[in-house]
């Protein structure tokens, strides 16, 4: 059975790019695991969830719906741990990566034992490596600068070179100078001022591909198994790509 799991902070990822992804795959009988750096349930942002911003600003109905599916499951309330010294990606044909703009998820954007576990897994993604099934990895929103922000054996980012989307600066910039006046720096990781995800990927030296169109749109490299997207509205896309990808 295809075995696929979720790398995740223990706070603050975005709900619709975790939940309805999951969802894809356990309805393609893809077997889901999760991994938080300390072994504990990991919690989505719960703004996105509740109150007004999650009325307005937050995660479809959809979503929520997935959310409350999925924050029950096993396999999610009893997640593995990344900083655990026999922890390895190796064993597993899918790697998810979701996003999430909270700052709490900087944890593992920053995190050397994760930028380690990824240096490990990126090579075995390279399409004709091997006879056997692909090994695939899929980074959606902020989830893109988990991968960026890893190094490989030369010293350089995995994307470098690499072909990948993420979320639009334009778009980025535009919720977070729409939403300042009542929720500050909240769109913002790193804090105001700081680098769109757009600007830290191509810093890495990755080939950008973007899109501010509405409708889904996932990104696929040439030389690699690794699929992105921009944003939530490419959550069911970017999962359903990796299905296609891990059956042919």
């Amino acid at each position: 059975m295809t075995r696929a799991i979720f790398l995740m902070a223990d706070y603050g990822h975005d709900p619709t790019e975790t939940a309805l992804p999951w969802s894809v795959f356990r309805a393609a009988n893809i077997e889901t695991y999760f991994a938080t750096e300390t072994g504990n349930p990991p919690k989505c942002d719960s703004m996105m969830l509740e109150g007004w911003t999650g009325s307005l600003l937050g995660a479809p109905a959809a979503a929520k719906t997935a959310y409350r599916e999925l924050e029950v499951s096993a396999e999610f309330t009893k997640p593995l741990s990344w900083t655990a010294s026999d922890f390895s990606l190796k064993e597993y044909d899918v790697v998810f990566l979701p996003g999430g703009h909270e700052k709490s998820v900087s944890a593992i954007i920053d995190s050397k034992s994760v930028h380690k576990l990824l240096a490990e897994y990126f090579p075995l993604t390279k399409k004709a490596s091997t006879t056997g099934p692909p090994k695939v990895l899929a980074a959606i929103c902020h989830g893109v600068m988990v991968l960026s922000s890893a190094e490989g054996a030369d010293g350089k980012s995995l994307l470098d070179g690499v072909t990948t989307t993420g979320l639009p600066h334009m778009m980025e910039q535009g919720i977070f100078w729409a939403t300042r006046p009542f929720l500050g720096d909240y769109y913002k990781t790193y804090g105001a001022g700081s680098d769109s995800v757009e600007t830290s990927v191509t810093k890495c030296g990755a080939v950008w591909k973007g899109s501010m169109s509405l409708s889904p749109f996932v990104v696929e490299d040439e030389r690699y198994h690794y699929v992105s997207a921009r944003f939530p509205p490419d959550a069911e896309a970017i999962a359903n790509r990796v299905v296609e990808i891990v059956r042919k």
